[in-house]
């Protein structure tokens, strides 16, 4: 399992990353979303990957770390994707008002 997560995470990032270098405002949007993704799943496995066990209290469950997951990680995760949200959107109103001052939508601001 961990090796397929590592595999997503370096695809995410690669194509992220070369969407990043592209000459549009529309792949540098796709390309940020693709990173923060990469840096959500792996800001997740930091907290390592825990099968069988229970993310809350439960009942019967002794109260140690043992038996539980780690909130921290996924707690992290969720504060990450609401911090990428609101940069999208303000990057996307960014972007539209630089097309509607310069009637086009390459990074530079020029046609090539």
């Amino acid at each position: 399992m961990e090796v397929v997560l590592a595999i997503a995470i370096g695809v995410l990032t690669g194509s992220g990353v070369w969407l990043l270098l592209r000459p549009r405002t529309f792949q540098l949007v796709v390309g940020l979303s693709l990173i923060s993704y990469a840096v959500n799943l792996f800001i997740f496995s930091i907290g390592g990957l825990a099968i069988d066990k229970e993310p809350i209290l439960v009942d019967g469950v002794p109260r140690d770390l043992v038996h539980y997951t780690d909130p921290v990680p996924q707690a992290l995760v969720l504060t990450a994707i609401v911090i990428s949200f609101a940069m999208t959107a303000l990057l996307l109103v960014v972007i539209l008002a630089s097309r509607g001052m310069t009637g086009t939508d390459h990074v530079d601001g020029t046609e090539a």
